[in-house]
């Protein structure tokens, strides 16, 4: 049954795009076209893969400045930072480079009788369900290794972008990719799951809520279809008694508030040692009060709104929760805020952990800081969650760091940083931020099979 998706701008509730949804059959037809594509776009070279998928991403930079106040209007983040292109493009020429040794085959032995060895070899069709927050990043995680391996790719982006999906789409087919080989799709929860369920897909990645998370589980159930996802988060900060201060409260600060709080590994949680401990609060407390709430499309906003009214509900909902139960709010209301999508920074002290704005995943501009006495203090505090995708350390000892990042539940550990993605590594999580792991060689691992070769030859 077809249905139409209607993305809402959060600058002033206007529609801002509808489209019609697939028919269960027509999605069916989608995803049989993918798989038809899939022998032919396996069977090019590696490199003339490579090539089409970068000068796909060229396209999309090429549309940068109609994307930037898209995605104002999709979801609030304000113009003056630009937009996406620069991690977007980081992200898929990395794993471009990479390839080849990633994608290479493994060397067993061969001698008079035998050879060995183990390709890595595409899944086929692989579905991709992006999220709203990091429209393009966190859709170039997976679309361009996958289509650089040799898959298919199926895109169903959220509805609050409902307009990056096409977008991308037109700017790969534009450079050569075939329609068939990368699809965007506008779906019904229902298509999707009777999608998955009928055995569809070959791999399918998710990023999104933990609820979502589990429903893709429940639809996979009996398929036997790999599952990757990057769910929930409550990434904490750590500030030890040697850090820089200065730099640690502008980044950590930062990766709280920055795009609303709305960060896959945005910081939620900060643990200051007692000795830095007011002096950090006084600082933060003075950046959050220069922030420039108000309409993402002027250049002088440095804070746009939540993407939803709902979610700036919930996040107005912990904080009440938390100042009601003895917590302390700094920020006064800003005049901007409508009780809507505009939202007032938030930092909060006198935080206990049972308050649900330290346990549970806020994804909006507020952050609880709480003092400790020690290293083993902090980490029990950082493992008091059911998340696990990121950690920042503050320290300027390289080996404590290690020695406290090895005791974290997480899935990366930064040392005077946060809130980024470097595509050399492994981008993965635990507890309930998921399971599977994107870019790096692991990413290409994640997107293939391993196919055995033991090759016994004729020597009469």
């Amino acid at each position: 049954m077809t249905q139409t998706l209607r993305c809402i701008s959060p600058i002033d509730g206007s529609v801002f795009a509808e489209r019609d949804t697939l028919s269960t059959e027509a999605a069916k037809a989608a995803v049989d076209r993918a798989r038809t594509a899939q022998i032919g776009w396996a069977a090019r070279p590696l490199q003339e893969r490579i090539d089409l998928v970068l000068a796909g991403v060229a396209a999309v930079g090429a549309m940068n400045d109609q994307i930037v106040p898209e995605l104002a209007r999709m979801m609030g983040r304000p113009v003056r930072y630009g937009g996406e292109f620069g991690g977007f493009e980081e992200r898929a020429s990395h794993m471009a480079s990479i390839a080849a040794d990633s994608l290479a085959d493994i060397e067993v032995g061969e001698d008079a009788t035998f050879k060995r060895y183990i390709k890595r070899v595409p899944h086929g069709v692989v579905f991709v369900v992006a999220p709203w927050n990091y429209p393009y990043m966190t859709a170039i995680n997976t679309v361009a290794p996958a289509l650089i391996a040799g898959n298919t790719v199926v895109l169903k982006h959220a509805t609050q972008t409902l307009l990056v999906g096409e977008r991308m789409a037109q700017a790969f087919h534009c450079a050569g990719v075939p329609q068939d080989v990368f699809q965007n799709v506008f779906l019904t929860h229902d298509t999707t799951n009777d999608l998955i369920a009928g055995n569809a897909f070959d791999f399918i990645n998710f990023t999104g809520s933990v609820g979502g998370g589990a429903a893709m589980e429940r639809a996979a159930a009996g398929t036997f279809t790999g599952v990757g996802t990057e769910l929930g988060g409550k990434d904490p900060g750590y500030v030890m008694e040697d850090a820089d201060l200065d730099a640690a409260v502008d980044t950590l600060v930062d990766g709280a508030m920055f795009n609303a709080g709305q960060c896959c590994c945005g910081i939620e949680r900060i643990y200051v040692h007692e000795s830095l401990y007011k002096d950090f609060v006084a600082k933060a407390v003075e950046i959050v009060k220069g922030y420039k709430l108000g309409n993402p499309l002027d250049p002088e906003t440095t804070l746009g709104p939540m993407a939803n009214t709902r979610f700036a509900d919930e996040v107005r909902a912990q904080i009440a929760e938390a100042v009601a139960d003895g917590a302390t709010a700094h920020i006064e209301t800003f005049a901007e805020d409508d009780g809507g999508a505009y939202l007032t920074p938030q930092i909060l002290t006198d935080v206990t952990h049972d308050m649900r704005v330290m346990r549970d995943e806020s994804f909006g501009p507020v952050v609880g800081i709480m003092p400790v006495a020690s290293d083993d203090e902090a980490i029990a505090l950082m493992n008091d969650s059911e998340f696990g995708l990121t950690a920042s350390l503050w320290t300027r000892d390289l080996d404590r760091a290690a020695r406290v990042g090895d005791r974290i539940e997480t899935g990366t550990v930064f040392m005077n940083r946060a809130d980024y993605l470097d595509p050399g590594l492994c981008w993965t999580g635990c507890k309930n931020t998921g399971r599977g792991g994107g870019l790096s060689v692991i990413g290409y691992h994640n997107l293939t099979r391993p196919k055995s070769y033991h090759l016994k030859k004729v020597t009469s």
